[in-house]
């Protein structure tokens, strides 16, 4: 009997990753590049196309299925990617095209959902039927596991917990909406706040307009935590406001939610591991106790590669007798 394996894809503006994934989640084979964007859809899909060519190419391990997880928009029917800001693709039929082209069975879905599934399955999330994953890096996106269920919603679109509502009169947001979790916490946001803040006292932002070089464009999420870390009160500051407003919009999903576990990734939880425990004592101090009685919290264990493993993790899911 031949070895099952699933292929996962990571498909987003600047770079792809395919891996090739076995059924404990270890990743056999990795590939990673840029991703081919000047040639429009049809450039990424045929980067995608050589990558799994190559990824199969050992006949003795039969390919399940291929995941794709995309930062993007996308119809759970047809698995066309609807609109994906970052590769500027409208109504693209992403899983038509690869299947045609691979002759594999294909499921596509968004990339942060595609995470959760990692985690879920294989990484710090593994064994919990209820289940919240908050993701904070340029952006916070994040998934909801519920009853053993990942929930999708009416039209596909659960999980946009960047963009709760935390303060009626808050900073815009790029979604158009005002006081968005994302516009305090995300890593945008970060970098807004520390740039007009430099710009407004010049006096207090010497160490963050040093660390960037002296350049207040320059000026990033990276460089308020590095500052913050160096001691600085302003860049202390930013990141305290910006935890309580995660503290907050957290503490707001647990009440609702009752999830028995918090995963908490993405690049400025890795570049800040405290803010792990410090967003665990904000919300034990602001959600009612017995959302919190059972509650765990949980740093996210599979960095960059959850995105690929749990695509492939999906991939086996949807399509269990193929290959």
């Amino acid at each position: 009997m031949s070895v099952k394996n699933a292929i996962g894809i990571d498909l987003g503006g600047t770079k792809v990753a395919l891996g090739k994934v076995d059924e404990q989640g270890r990743m056999i084979e990795l590939l990673r590049s840029e991703t081919h964007t000047q040639g429009g859809p049809g450039a990424a899909i045929e980067q995608i196309v050589q990558g799994v060519r190559q990824l199969s190419r050992d006949k003795a391990v039969s390919i399940s299925g291929i995941g794709i997880g995309v930062a993007g928009q996308v119809d759970p029917d047809t698995g066309a990617v609807r609109f994906a800001p970052n590769l500027d693709w409208h109504d693209v039929p992403l899983r038509s095209d690869v299947e045609k082209a691979c002759g594999i069975p294909v499921v596509v879905t968004n990339d942060v959902r595609a995470a959760l599934w990692g985690e879920w399955l294989f990484g710090a999330g593994r064994g919990a039927g209820d289940l919240l994953c908050v993701f904070v890096g340029t952006g916070i996106g994040g998934g909801i596991v519920c009853g053993g269920k990942v929930l999708e919603g009416c039209s596909n679109s659960a999980g946009e917990i960047g963009h709760i509502i935390v303060d009626l009169n808050g900073p815009p947001c790029h979604c158009g909406s005002t006081g968005c979790l994302e516009s305090f916490a995300g890593g945008w946001a970060i970098a807004r706040r520390a740039i007009a803040s430099v710009k407004g006292m010049p006096e207090q932002g010497g160490t963050i307009l040093e660390l960037a070089g002296g350049k207040v464009e320059q000026i990033s999420a990276k460089t308020v935590v590095q500052a913050f870390y160096a001691g600085d009160a302003l860049a202390e500051q930013i990141m305290d406001e910006a935890l309580n407003a995660l503290s907050a919009g957290i503490a707001t999903l647990v009440n609702v939610l009752n999830p028995c576990r918090l995963i908490l990734g993405g690049g400025i939880v890795e570049g800040m591991p405290e803010m792990v425990s410090r967003v665990e004592r904000g919300v034990r101090l602001r959600a009612l106790p017995a959302a919190t009685g059972r509650f765990e919290i949980h740093s996210a264990k599979l960095g960059n590669q959850a995105g690929i493993i749990g695509a492939a993790a999906l991939a086996m899911r949807t399509f269990p007798g193929a290959g």
